[in-house]
């Protein structure tokens, strides 16, 4: 049997664009005379269309997709996500369905059992879990086991699950399982996505068609990484990252792991190599997958909601410097505009920093200085602030004068601004509501500021874009004479430590003094992430590219008092 991999980018809720690409690639594949064709998790529909689902309207038309995509099925078959309609009177209204199809007509259908509810994920809100028995399709003399992601992300010894999907089919014996899965990217992801596909077919002695979608869907990003993994844990074949992609692989009924021996070993994903500090964050494959699915997040949010140009604050330092190339890179340079807007705090080589990285780019800028803004802004304050010293009343203002500017050429010239913050900065409130805060989008809000200089260093591996200055100099807000930022926080390869085991892997106060860490930085870090839990309810969506980024995934009160 000859199956093809469609790796493909859907966008949630247009059905015109998913139904002509499925049935565009099913065309392909049957003149390469494909036998199947599998797409991903709920690919007729997009993922993830949270309360979309709550549409009557929105199943309607996902059924007149399915029917639709059958249509093209004579002579290939084809195996789609899709919601459908769950007949019974109890329990959620939906369920989330893999429809194989053939001749013309949905042949079979398989519901996913184990439905995540964690981190980004919300699946029981609109699903009803699968509670039927296990069952097998019969297709070209071959036994196929159809799986929908979660329900292959635990294996036997997991004891997380009472239901194990994977155990019951592999009693039927089937000769193939597929999994279509929504997985979004993650630094970890990868590995540890190729660690459980290894582990399950070597369980199960068994092959494993794993098909993943691509592509960039507000905050989450998908990175692909479909593969076919054989019965001893080899991949033996795997689609491109963060592309879309189309692969054949040819399964013989009397060797269906064909390749044996000749494919790539899947790296073990342990404990410590998946959250280990300085592993996860710092490698230069880690920076080079944070790389390309920021670029791809970029590229598909504007795509996406049918915008062209950004434009974004640019300061001369790291952060700015590092979005600014990311944004050139996903729209092109000519559709980005950097905006230069000194005051007079501004340092020489911050603008000059700023004018070459625009320059080496050929990105359009200009320089509007505001420093005549903010001594108007203090004219008017005049009465109010007469006799109290500068502040960060002060500070503040010159934020907020760059936000209303940058604001105002969105509005007129159609750009979307760009949020330059990052997690560090975002995790202790070290940011201006209303100010350097504005944003349609933030790109570096799950990259700490470690990570960024890492990104700056990646950027510049071949040339220098990037000037060096900008990269070697202490960082600094330049809101007032000889600022700099560790004036108000800790050195930041202490800050992010700390931060990364707070937010990433969740230890408490109690834990990070115990590993020895400074008891009073401790307190005070904490105390900064948890009161600054208000100005995050407020910030732009940030692309995720941790396991644990600031928005859907992570829902903090903002109002507790966990650490008094």
């Amino acid at each position: 049997m000859k199956i093809a991999l469609a790796q493909l980018n859907y966008h949630v809720g247009d059905f015109g664009n998913n139904v002509a690409r499925i049935t565009e690639t099913i065309a392909k594949a049957k003149e390469a005379k494909a036998d199947l064709v599998v797409f991903a998790e709920l690919s007729v529909c997009g993922y993830p269309p949270r309360d979309f689902l709550e549409f009557g309207d929105f199943i309607h038309r996902c059924e007149e997709a399915v029917a639709t995509i059958a249509s093209h099925c004579h002579g290939i078959a084809a195996i789609v996500g899709t919601p459908t309609l769950n007949p019974a009177p109890k329990g959620k209204p939906l369920y989330n369905t893999a429809c194989f199809l053939a001749d013309g007509t949905v042949m079979a259908m398989t519901h996913k059992t184990l439905l995540p509810n964690y981190d980004v994920f919300d699946e029981y809100r609109y699903f009803e879990p699968n509670r039927l028995p296990p069952s097998i399709i019969e297709y070209k003399g071959f036994r196929l086991a159809v799986t929908i992601c979660e329900d292959l992300w635990n294996i036997a010894d997991d004891p997380l699950y009472i239901r194990n999907p994977m155990e019951e089919l592999a009693g039927l014996a089937p000769d193939i399982i597929l999994n279509i899965a929504a997985s979004p990217f993650n630094y970890n992801q990868p590995l540890i996505r190729q660690d459980i596909l290894s582990k399950n077919a070597t369980t199960f002695n068994l092959s494993l068609v794993y098909v993943n979608q691509v592509g960039g869907q507000t905050e989450l990003i998908f990175d692909g990484g479909s593969m076919v993994v054989d019965s001893t844990g080899l991949i033996v074949a795997k689609l491109k990252e963060f592309e879309e992609d189309l692969l054949y692989h040819e399964f013989r009924k009397t060797n269906t792991t064909i390749n044996r021996g000749a494919g790539i070993p899947a790296a073990h994903a342990t404990a410590d190599s998946a959250k280990a500090f300085s592993r996860s964050l710092l490698t230069p494959e880690t920076t080079r997958l944070i790389y390309h699915a920021l670029i791809l997040g970029i590229r598909d949010y504007f795509g996406k909601l049918g915008f062209s140009k950004a434009i974004l604050g640019l300061s001369g330092g790291i952060d700015s410097a590092v979005t600014l190339v990311l944004a050139a890179e996903a729209l092109g340079n000519s559709n980005v505009k950097a905006v230069l807007l000194p005051s007079q705090f501004s340092s020489d080589h911050s603008i000059s920093d700023a004018r070459e990285l625009a320059e080496n780019l050929q990105v359009p800028y200009e320089i509007i200085p505001i420093e005549k803004a903010y001594q108007s802004f203090e004219t008017t304050l005049q009465p109010q602030f007469e006799g109290l010293p500068f502040n960060i009343a002060e500070e503040n203002l010159q934020a907020r004068i760059r936000g209303v500017i940058l604001m105002a050429l969105s509005n007129k010239f159609g750009y979307i601004l760009l949020n330059t913050s990052n997690k560090s900065e975002a995790a202790v409130g070290y940011g201006t509501l209303y100010g350097d805060m504005c944003g349609g989008l933030s790109v570096l809000g799950d990259v700490y500021k470690i990570q960024v200089y890492e990104l700056a260093r990646f950027i510049n591996r071949d040339t220098e874009i990037i000037p060096v200055h900008t990269i070697e100099k202490p960082p600094s807000a330049e809101l007032r004479p000889e600022q700099k930022d560790s004036d108000s926080l800790p050195e930041y390869a202490i800050l992010d430590e700390i931060l990364f085991k707070y937010i990433e892997l969740r230890r408490g106060p109690g834990e990070l003094i115990g590993e020895g860490f400074d008891e009073t930085t401790v307190r005070r870090v904490l105390k900064m992430v948890n009161t600054n839990e208000y100005k995050r309810a407020q910030t732009p969506p940030i692309l995720r590219i941790s396991p644990k980024a600031f928005g859907m995934g992570r829902r903090m009160p903002i109002v507790g008092k966990y650490l008094s």
